[in-house]
């Protein structure tokens, strides 16, 4: 067996045989490469907080199984008499196809007009340097700073002028103006990542400046293109406060104004709002299937520039 010192062992002893050996045994690891102990308590960690994060879902569709409304206080009997007649009940006895098609109008409606207007806003203050650009974006961060009980009553008062009380397209716009800025920040940090010489190109082409945007930088943009419909979609499916005020028709109720019809002041149908909760993350799961394989990069992307 060679005695020679192996370049990655550095020592002012003389290496013996025995040194050498020990040394070859020992595990050695690269800047940044974690330890055993290290992966396993991260996984552990990561295991819990996913249990975590799983145990409400799983509580409330296990609670949706119980038939009777009381059965929320005696969760252990659900078990022996668990059934799916609140689901039967809330899809055959309720308005449950006209909250969807409410919830989807609304949600659907406000995903594209604000991206649309996100987009535009955020590439034209990522590339065009006009008078007042940088104060524009501060006044979008700013509007998102007033509470919601501030703008309810201001915001009734211009719907009500523009006669767009109990009506989609007046819901809409008010989401909109919830969305948009939020956006319009996000696809403005995601569109400085990608670089001016596209631009110049597509200028070099004969293309209009709207012509680059719509062919070269938007297909580059999918994934915060993604991230920002993701959030419009929510925002628009889950809000109750603006929707119980704008929205005066039963027929016209979202899912979350919907869900309400369950509790009143002497009665409380936890069973069939359990059931209906279950029902709504139906929707919501498979809009996210749609944008999952862009959220991931586009919710990173923006955090960096060049």
């Amino acid at each position: 067996m060679s005695t020679e010192t192996p370049p990655e062992i550095k020592t002012d002893r003389p290496v013996t045989p025995q040194v050498l050996a020990a040394s070859q045994l020992r595990p050695v690891h690269r800047r940044g490469e974690r330890g055993r102990a290290a992966s396993l308590a991260s996984h552990g960690i990561l295991t819990v907080a996913s249990l975590i994060a799983f145990l409400p879902v799983a509580w409330l569709v296990y609670l949706s199984l119980g038939p009777d409304k009381d059965d929320y206080l005696h969760p252990g009997g659900i078990w022996a008499k668990m059934s799916f007649s609140n689901y039967s009940f809330v899809l055959q006895h309720t308005e449950f196809f006209d909250w969807l098609k409410s919830s989807l109008i609304v949600s659907l409606g406000t995903t594209v007009i604000g991206v649309l207007i996100a987009a535009t806003t955020g590439y034209a203050v990522s590339r065009m340097r006009f008078p007042g650009y940088r104060k524009f974006m501060w006044v979008l961060l700013v509007t998102q700073m007033f509470p919601v009980a501030v703008l309810m009553v201001p915001m009734y008062q211009i719907l009500s002028d523009l006669q767009l009380i109990d009506s989609y397209l007046g819901l809409i716009l008010v989401y909109c103006s919830t969305a948009v800025p939020y956006c319009a920040w996000l696809l403005k940090g995601y569109f400085d990542t990608i670089p001016f010489e596209i631009d110049e190109a597509g200028r070099v082409d004969g293309l209009t400046p709207f012509g680059t945007f719509a062919r070269l930088i938007l297909p580059l943009a999918k994934p915060g293109l993604a991230v920002a419909a993701f959030y419009s979609f929510l925002t628009a499916f889950g809000e109750v406060a603006f929707a119980s005020t704008f929205m005066l028709s039963d027929t016209k109720y979202t899912f979350a104004v919907g869900l309400q019809t369950f509790v009143s002041e002497h009665d409380a149908q936890r069973n069939l709002m359990a059931a209906t909760a279950v029902l709504i993350a139906i929707p919501v799961s498979a809009f996210f299937y749609l944008v999952q394989k862009n959220l991931v990069t586009g919710l990173t992307a923006g955090g960096t520039k060049g």
